[in-house]
């Protein structure tokens, strides 16, 4: 350990450089198709790469919960044979502001639905622009993903989508329209009033689009649902939307569907981040 002055003794004393979460490194990319700026955050674990490769988690909102979804990651996975956990690339989908939760991620998140099928902003202004889920999700499949693939050692058959609220609508509209996107799907808190006439219909073509990319009887998609159990007095029936959607879901597990729904005592819409992170790995990244 390194010797210190007297002076220095008992004061804080800056260090160069700013505080950084090990082994990750940010990036700024624009979409080609819409040429919006997103930020990403990439985090490497410090082992060695398996043959196969790292699993990798794509994580909506990294500006609110990058860093607790890389923490938990690196200490989980220092044993798998304990946690359940391994090692696994975590890329953070974020935008540039300090703040937890950017306007954008309205547009980006949400689907194309009349103004009057949204709900009421309680303060009665408009809402950010909205409907642009199908052209994020061009981008995290054509821009985003080469992008990762070509820059880190991923494994491609072990890839999941993490989203939360808005973010956890999107993953289901991910789910229900590319199946073969990815082959876990994490839906916190999802949003599914938001815009329930269109995800509604998505979800009942879902099994054809199954059935156009998968053999019968193949393993496809792992899909965990999660609430906190203080969501149920939302008056949007997030609980009982989110759970219904999850007990549909896993009836389809003759065509290769896994689908789990967990609800988190005592914890509420922003307070359930945690603990859903915890539980979403070790639904993710068995050994």
């Amino acid at each position: 350990m390194a010797r210190i002055s007297n002076e220095q003794a008992g004061n804080l004393v800056r260090e160069s450089g700013e505080a950084a979460l090990h082994h990750t490194r940010r990036y700024s990319i624009v979409s080609r198709g819409e040429r919006r700026e997103y930020r990403i955050s990439v985090a490497m674990p410090v082992q060695e790469p398996p043959p196969s490769g790292f699993p990798v988690i794509y994580l909506l909102d990294a500006n609110a919960v990058f860093a607790t979804m890389v923490e938990a990651v690196r200490v989980q996975s220092r044993r798998p044979e304990k946690t359940g956990v391994v090692p696994a690339i975590v890329v953070g989908i974020g935008y540039r502001t300090e703040e937890p939760f950017a306007p954008e991620r309205y547009y980006d998140f949400t689907l194309p639905v009349p103004i009057e099928e949204l709900p009421a902003k309680p303060d009665g202004t408009p809402w950010p622009e909205q409907g642009g889920a199908d052209a994020f999700l061009t981008f995290i499949e054509e821009d985003l993903k080469p992008q990762i693939a070509q820059s880190y050692p991923v494994d491609s058959g072990r890839q999941t989508i993490f989203g939360h609220s808005l973010g956890g609508l999107f993953v289901l509209h991910t789910l229900f329209t590319r199946p073969e996107a990815f082959q876990t799907y994490i839906a916190g808190s999802p949003s599914i009033h938001w815009n329930r006439r269109c995800i509604l219909e998505e979800e009942r073509q879902f099994p054809e689009k199954l059935e156009q990319i998968h053999s019968p009887g193949q393993r496809n998609v792992d899909v965990l649902i999660a609430v906190g159990e203080l969501e149920g007095r939302h008056p949007s029936g997030m609980n009982g939307n989110a759970m219904e959607m999850a007990q549909r879901l896993a009836s389809l597990a003759n065509r290769g569907v896994r689908a789990e729904f967990k609800q988190f005592e005592d914890e509420g819409h922003v307070s359930v981040l945690p603990v859903l992170i915890s539980r979403a790995l070790r639904f993710a990244l068995r050994p």
